[in-house]
């Protein structure tokens, strides 16, 4: 008898003891990508996989756009828009077009505005084209990279990323292909990015660090 009750102690103790521990790991603010994905890139690889319609991306959106302009020499920041349904396929389609145009910087934060704040219905060519002309984007040149080669092929790419890393939501950061982080509060993304992202440096072999800013 002895015997069976401290069997069932030792399984409540590892089963509790487990959960502990694992409850512990999460209180770090990120996730380990299984498998985790390449980097191209010698810097430090930050990508943010958002949605512009993504309620919490817009809040987030403001505290990382000023952690860009201060962000280490060693970092990279780079956007993928979450292509999860069709229907999501012309936002995805509108921030590669603005970008391979190099207008998205003067309307990125004017679509999150128009969404969220005046309530603005986005959802195709013909609605996003007179938005982002009455913006001051030419909207020919916005129309022609729309449908261009080279934003078909990142929207595929987009859509192969969101599968291989695993992303089911909005936003996620994910640093140097293998920390996930999403779910935090915005002040706590930017101050567990910056945690992540000095535990990443401190890996790197010293020959292959750049140094930051």
């Amino acid at each position: 008898m002895k015997n069976i009750f401290k069997s069932l102690f030792v399984a409540v103790f590892f089963l509790f003891g487990s959960t502990a521990f694992a409850a512990a790991q999460a209180g770090k603010g990120y996730t380990l990508l299984n498998p985790a994905q390449p980097v191209s890139s010698k810097k430090i690889e930050v990508l943010e996989f958002f949605f512009y319609e993504c309620s919490h991306c817009f809040y987030l959106h403001n505290e990382l756009a000023a952690w860009e302009k201060t962000m280490p020499a060693d970092v990279e920041l780079t956007f993928v828009p979450t292509i999860f349904r069709d229907s999501t396929e012309p936002l995805a389609r509108t921030f590669y077009a603005l970008e391979s145009i190099g207008k998205i910087k003067q309307m990125d934060d004017a679509i999150y505005q128009a969404i969220h704040v005046k309530q603005a219905n986005l959802y195709d060519l013909n609605t996003i084209g007179a938005f982002v002309g009455s913006n001051g984007v030419d909207r020919s040149k916005f129309s022609a990279a729309y449908n261009s080669f080279t934003v078909n092929s990142k929207v595929v790419r987009a859509k192969q990323m969101i599968r291989s890393y695993g992303i089911n939501g909005t936003p996620t950061l994910v640093v140097d292909g293998k920390y996930a982080i999403t779910g935090l509060q915005p002040a706590d993304t930017i101050r567990v990015l910056n945690e992540v992202i000095a535990m990443v440096r401190k890996s790197r072999p010293a020959e292959s660090k750049t140094k930051s800013k």
